[in-house]
């Protein structure tokens, strides 16, 4: 047995069980809802899963060098084997964590939670300043506007809809630092109620849904009596900015 092997203690079963129990008894002390923290612990431990999945389909099938070729083949279908059962593990656990939700199907649109809220304004808040800075023309409606673009989404898509924020600044990088420059706080377009978006965090969600779901956002939009103009207003800058 070598040294590593014998360094190697995994946590039992009643040890994960302890930490999980004090994690949601700490949460509810500040005033967490047991729902909103077993979703939360949930979707981590789904990630945890996926990104064991993804080592060990990557470099993790390597076989060790110098290995022969039988031994190569035969630890590459091992891998392959167990890298296939953590896929599976993981789309269990998101499965079951958005389940969890309000909702209670991971395919379906429920309401959307205030979980759900609080984790797309995490995501967004970061992403915008990004770009821009905090305005004092942020007309402070980010809980509608949010439940707006989260009501096009499913639960599975609203539990990663931070990765899909943050791949859309990445793709989208030149196009939105031309756009905030330009009709941002401190920017040459004179201000104008149809811009007031492009002075909120919740801007970057709209823009991100306008590009992917356009008409199912105009509908929510409309649903929420939210102003049609603010809609109109970001497309133009968006385009501008081509």
């Amino acid at each position: 047995m070598t040294a590593a092997r014998e360094e190697r203690l995994p946590l039992d079963a009643a040890s994960v069980d302890n930490a999980r129990t004090t994690l949601l008894q700490l949460l509810a002390r500040a005033g967490v809802f047991s729902g909103d923290a077993e979703e939360l612990i949930g979707l981590v431990e789904a990630g945890s899963l996926a990104a064991a999945h993804r080592e060990l389909a990557g470099t993790g099938r390597e076989a060790p060098p110098g290995s022969g070729e039988a031994y190569a083949t035969g630890w590459r279908d091992g891998s392959r084997a167990v890298a296939e059962g953590l896929a599976g593990l993981a789309d269990r656990a998101l499965r079951a964590a958005v389940a969890a939700g309000p909702g209670g199907e991971p395919d379906a649109r429920p309401p959307v939670g205030r979980m759900e809220i609080e984790r797309a304004r995490v995501a967004v808040v970061p992403l915008y300043l990004s770009f821009s800075e905090e305005s004092e023309l942020d007309p402070e409606v980010t809980e509608q506007v949010l439940v707006a673009v989260l009501a096009t989404m499913d639960a599975r898509e609203r539990a990663a809809y931070p990765g899909t924020l943050t791949a859309f600044a990445a793709g989208h990088q030149g196009r939105l630092e031309r756009l905030y420059a330009a009709y941002g706080p401190g920017g040459p377009v004179a201000i104008h109620g149809r811009y007031t978006l492009v002075h909120s965090p919740t801007g970057l969600a709209v823009l991100e849904r306008l590009a992917a779901r356009p008409g199912e956002l105009r509908a929510e939009w409309d649903a929420a009596e939210l102003p049609p103009a603010w809609l109109d207003g970001l497309t133009r800058a968006w385009d501008a900015g081509a």
